[in-house]
């Protein structure tokens, strides 16, 4: 018991401190020391095998990330949030199309589980769960975009799709073309 309230305290002091800094970094390296990661690191450069081809994405649902491939040692590696229990799924589609602000009509699925969500949210809406970019998936209803929750990341969450935070969402769009090949599995990758 005294052990939780001292690391109470000394969190209460780190608040304290961190505020009247304005030190952010300062905060988050200080919880994550104390509790852990509180939440899913951001994007970051990683080694892979040369296993896949360049312009490939891997989407990895175990390691709830993103990978984009680079080069046949390098990925950017993105945090996602992922499907829930009952929306799992995996395998290999490809990028169909690419859309900037795109419009959402949330499914009848989707609208039976919560009847007050809207017909249909525009693009560029803030409240628009897609976000400002979508990678659609093959002929699916699945995508890779861009989220008005990016509290949710890291998350299983989902009806489907992979959720990304929206400079990342950006940033993969900038990246991936029409066509590229997309693997989706509950394996983890392999990052050096």
């Amino acid at each position: 018991m005294s052990r939780l309230i001292m690391k109470i305290a000394v969190a209460g002091l780190a608040l304290t401190i961190a505020t009247t800094n304005a030190s952010a970094a300062f905060l988050d390296s200080f919880f994550n020391d104390l509790f852990g990661p509180m939440s899913p690191q951001g994007r970051q450069v990683v080694r892979i095998n040369g296993n896949h081809n360049v312009g490939d994405i891997i989407v990895s649902f175990g390691d709830r990330r993103l990978y984009y491939v680079e080069s046949k040692t390098v990925a950017y590696s993105y945090p996602i949030a992922i499907p829930k229990a009952e929306a799992k799924w995996s395998g290999v589609s490809y990028v169909s199309q690419k859309r900037e602000n795109p419009a959402w009509t949330p499914t009848a699925d989707m609208r039976r589980e919560n009847p007050k969500l809207p017909a249909y949210v525009p693009g560029g809406d803030p409240r628009n769960p897609l976000g400002t970019r979508a990678l659609y998936l093959g002929d699916s209803l699945y995508r890779i975009h861009g989220t008005d929750a990016p509290w949710l990341i890291g998350q299983q969450v989902s009806h489907g799709c992979i959720r990304m935070y929206n400079e990342d969402a950006a940033d993969l769009y900038r990246r991936a073309k029409v066509g590229a090949k997309v693997v989706v599995t509950w394996d983890r990758m392999r990052t050096m």
